[in-house]
This record gives C-alpha cells, structure tokens and sequence, in this order.
C-alpha cells in the first residue's frame, strides 16, 4: 500500500497517509475540517517486487538453460592453454618484432 502526500489549500497543512490503491481520495482535512484537501504528486513512491516470477530470466526455455549450462561449463584446456615452467615462472610470449621508428626531422629554431 503506498503512502500518499495531502495539503490542505485553506490552512496549508501537509501530512501523508497511508491508503489502499482503491480507496478514495481524502477530502476534509483533519486539522481545519474544510474540503480543501488535495493529494500531491510524489515522485518517491516505488512498487517492490519481491520473490521469482518478476525477472524475465525466470521463465527462460530448457534449450537455453541446458546451452547456458553449457557455456559455463569448464573446457578442456590442456590444448590451448600455455604450460607453465616447473619454477613457477610465466610461459614465453611468442616475440613480435616492434616497427622501427622513422627518424625524427630536427626542426632549426
């Protein structure tokens, strides 16, 4: 149930109340007693869904959660992955040669 924002336009009191989605709009104002009530525009209220069935991964096919399953799953990487050396160190990165920097022109001041 959301809470709700009034102010009263003859003795400009504000207070909230808690209401029922379906319950009618406040009136009379309980400190002057006149029927100059009006509900404010809040901006903090929020729905809060809680609990399964809200996301829309909830629902997704048995296909997709067997091939998720799947890509998840640990791959045989004793032929891809690099060998370390026995003392720990990193494996040898394969050398690419680096391009040769063009001479630079010295400007004469």
């Amino acid at each position: 149930m959301p809470t709700y924002e009034y102010l009263c336009s003859a003795c400009a009191h504000r207070f909230d109340e808690f209401q029922s989605f379906s319950e009618a709009t406040l009136k009379k104002c309980p400190k002057c007693k006149k029927n100059k009530l009006q509900r404010l525009l809040g901006t903090g209220a929020a729905i809060l869904f809680k609990g399964s069935g809200f996301y829309e991964t909830d629902y997704r096919t048995d296909s997709y959660n067997t091939a998720a399953k799947a890509d998840t799953a640990p791959k045989n990487e004793s032929s891809t992955a690099p060998t370390t050396s026995k003392e720990g160190t990193a494996p040898a990165k394969e050398s690419t040669p680096a391009p040769k920097a063009s001479p630079s022109k010295k400007s004469k001041d």
